[in-house]
C-alpha cells in the first residue's frame, strides 16, 4: 500500500479506496493553482481522465483537493484518502507539491507514462493518512554538463527525475577544462570557440581510446530561462557552478589572457579533450577579476538561487610560482604565498556576491585560508571540510566523494562498464549519513543537506547517466528527506522491498538503471579502462 520512495514519516492506512473517474475533478486553492496545472497535466496524459480544475471543493466523485494549511512546515504536507475523495495540504506550495509527488506514487507506476495504456483502467487510491515532511532543506544533485554535454532536453528530464524523488537543489556544473556551457553575451568567445573541444578521451585519462570527432554544445540564454522556469514549477532551486581559478582552460582557450601567459603560450591552448587536474589556470589580474565580473553579472540575471557556486578546487599552483606578475600580486597583497593567492581571489568573489545580495559557496578546497562569514562549502574530499566549515559557522553541504559521487561503481564485478573509484553499492549509498556524529547539535545546525554527485567523464550519453544515477539517486533521495535511525539501524531489506516497486515507475519513466542483477549486455562498456580503487572508501 505504501511501497513509498523516499519514506514518509508516517502512514496510516484507512479501509477503503478513492476511484478516479470521468467525474473526478481537481481543485485547488489560489496559492496551489501552478500544483494543479502540473498534477492535472502529468495525470491527464497517464490516465486520459479529464480532470477538470477547479477553484473550491465540489461533491465529484473522487476529487482531488489542493490547499495551504496553516500549521504545517515550509515543505511539510498531509495527505488524506477517504469517502471524499483525496486532499493534499501543504505549508507551502513546495509541500503541497510533494504531497502531489506522493499521489502519483500510490497511482502506480503507470501514472508516470505519457498515455493510457488502458482507457477503461480503473485508478484508485487507498484510504490513507500520510503526514511527512523533509529531514533537510538542501536536498541536491550536481549534474556536470561541461565533460560531457546534456542537451537541453536531457536537462530538463532530469528535474522531472529529481522531482519524481522529491530532491530540490539542481547544482548546475556549467564550466570546466573541457567546455564552457552558458552563453555569456559579453563575450561571445566563451562558447563560439570554448564550447566545443576536437576530440574526447574515452574512459580514464590512461586508456589509450579516443572518439575522434568533436564533442560540445552549449545553452542559450533562453535556454537557461526555460530550464530555471521548469525548474521553478517542480519546487527546484538551480544553482549555477563557474569555476575559478583552476578547471578554466576552456575560458583560457578562448581568452588566451586570461591565463598565465608569461609562463606560457595560452595561445596555443585549446579546449582540453583529456580528464584530470589541469595545470592551466586563470592569472591572478585585475584583468581577470573584470571579465569574470562580467560573466557573473550575466549568470545572476538568470539564475534567481540565493547561492552562486564558484569552484574553487583543484588548483595547481605551478604556474603561479612561476609567473612573475602572480608573484608581484603576492607581494602588493603582503601575502604569504599562493594558497593564499588563491584564498583572495575566491574572497574577491565572495564580497561581489554579497554585495549582491547573493551568497558564494564552493568546494572545501575554499577553506584554505579562510571565508567571509556567508560562504558556505560543498565539502567533497571527505568530511573533514565540512566538519571544519561547520565548526567554523559556516553552512554546509555535505557530498562527500567517497559516498555519494555516483560516477563511482556500484559493484566489483568484471562486468561494470568504466569502473571508476570505490565501490559504492545501493546500500553503502542508503547508509549515508549526512551529519557526521562529532558535530555538536549547534555546529550541525550548519548542515543545510546533502547533494549527490554526477561529473560525466566516463558518461557520455543519458543512458550512461541514469545507469550510474539509478537506483542509487532513489536510496540517496530517501536519506536526504527521510526521518532514518543510525546508519547501521536502517531497514535495508525493507527499502529492497519497496524499490521492487520503484522499479516500475523508473520503467515507466524510461530510466536506464542499473538492474539488481548486475548490467545488462547494452550497458557495459568491454575494453573501456577505467579507475578503480580497491579496498573500502576512506570513512572521514
Amino acid at each position: 500500500m505504501t511501497e513509498l520512495i523516499p519514506a514518509p514519516r508516517s502512514a496510516t492506512a484507512g479501509s477503503g479506496e478513492v476511484r478516479l473517474t470521468r467525474r473526478s475533478r481537481l481543485h485547488a486553492d489560489t496559492a496551489t493553482q501552478g500544483v494543479a496545472h502540473w498534477l492535472g497535466a502529468a495525470l491527464r496524459q497517464a490516465t486520459g481522465l479529464p480532470l477538470p480544475e477547479g477553484r473550491g471543493p465540489d461533491d465529484a466523485e473522487g476529487g482531488i483537493g489542493l490547499r495551504l494549511a496553516p500549521g504545517l512546515g515550509p515543505e511539510e504536507y498531509r495527505l488524506v484518502s477517504d469517502g471524499s475523495g483525496v486532499l493534499v495540504e501543504g505549508g507551502t506550495a513546495a509541500g503541497v507539491f510533494w504531497g502531489a509527488q506522493t499521489l502519483r506514487q500510490l497511482l502506480g507506476p503507470d501514472a508516470y507514462r505519457r498515455a493510457p495504456l488502458d482507457r477503461d483502467r480503473v485508478w484508485t487510491v487507498p484510504h490513507l493518512t500520510i503526514q511527512d515532511a523533509p529531514r533537510f532543506r538542501w536536498r541536491g544533485l550536481m549534474l556536470d554538463v561541461a565533460r560531457h554535454f546534456m542537451p537541453k532536453e536531457g536537462v530538463l528530464r532530469y528535474l522531472d527525475l529529481m522531482a519524481a524523488h522529491k530532491l530540490n537543489v539542481f547544482h548546475f556544473h556549467l564550466t570546466d577544462d573541457q567546455g564552457w556551457r552558458i552563453e555569456i553575451q559579453r563575450h561571445p568567445r566563451l562558447t563560439e570557440i570554448g564550447s566545443w573541444r576536437a576530440r574526447t578521451k574515452t574512459g580514464h585519462r590512461a586508456s589509450p581510446l579516443w572518439e575522434d570527432k568533436p564533442h560540445g554544445g552549449y545553452y542559450t540564454r533562453d535556454d537557461i530561462r526555460e530550464i530555471v522556469a521548469y525548474a521553478a514549477e517542480r519546487h527546484i532551486t538551480v544553482v549555477p557552478e563557474i569555476d575559478v581559478p583552476g578547471h578554466s582552460q576552456a575560458a583560457i582557450a578562448a581568452y588566451p589572457e586570461l591565463g598565465n601567459t608569461d609562463v606560457i603560450d595560452t595561445t596555443s591552448l585549446s579546449v582540453w579533450d583529456t580528464w584530470g587536474i589541469n595545470p592551466n589556470v586563470l592569472a591572478p589580474t585585475d584583468n581577470t577579476l573584470r571579465f569574470y565580473e562580467g560573466v557573473f553579472e550575466e549568470v545572476l540575471e538568470l539564475f534567481p538561487s540565493e547561492f552562486v557556486h564558484v569552484g574553487g578546487d583543484e588548483c595547481p599552483k605551478d604556474q603561479w610560482r612561476r609567473s612573475e606578475t602572480a608573484q608581484a600580486r603576492i607581494r602588493e597583497l603582503g601575502l604569504a604565498d599562493e594558497d593564499e593567492l588563491q584564498s583572495w581571489f575566491i574572497k574577491h568573489f565572495d564580497a561581489w556576491l554579497s554585495a549582491r545580495g547573493r551568497r558564494l559557496i564552493g568546494w572545501d578546497e575554499i577553506l584554505e585560508g579562510g571565508l567571509a562569514e556567508g560562504a558556505a562549502v560543498s565539502s567533497w574530499r571527505g568530511y573533514a571540510g565540512g566538519i571544519a566549515a561547520a565548526r567554523a559557522g559556516h553552512d554546509v553541504v555535505m557530498c562527500p566523494e567517497q559516498q555519494v559521487y555516483l560516477d563511482h561503481r556500484q559493484d566489483p564485478g568484471p562486468e561494470e562498464p568504466v569502473p571508476i573509484g570505490w565501490v559504492r553499492t545501493l546500500e553503502d549509498v542508503y547508509r549515508f549519513e549526512p551529519v557526521p556524529p562529532e558535530l555538536t547539535p549547534d555546529e550541525a545546525r550548519h548542515v543545510l543537506g546533502t547533494q549527490a554527485n554526477l561529473w560525466t567523464e566516463v558518461m557520455e550519453d543519458h543512458a550512461r547517466v541514469d545507469y550510474q544515477a539509478f537506483p542509487r539517486l532513489a536510496a540517496f533521495a530517501e536519506v536526504a528527506w527521510s526521518a532514518l535511525p543510525a546508519p547501521a539501524e536502517r531497514d535495508f531489506a525493507g527499502f529492497q522491498r519497496r524499490m521492487a516497486a520503484h522499479y516500475g515507475r523508473l520503467d515507466a519513466l524510461g530510466v536506464a538503471y542499473r538492474p539488481p542483477t548486475g548490467p545488462l549486455p547494452w550497458q557495459r562498456r568491454p575494453g573501456v579502462l577505467g579507475r578503480p580503487v580497491d579496498g573500502p572508501p576512506p570513512s572521514r
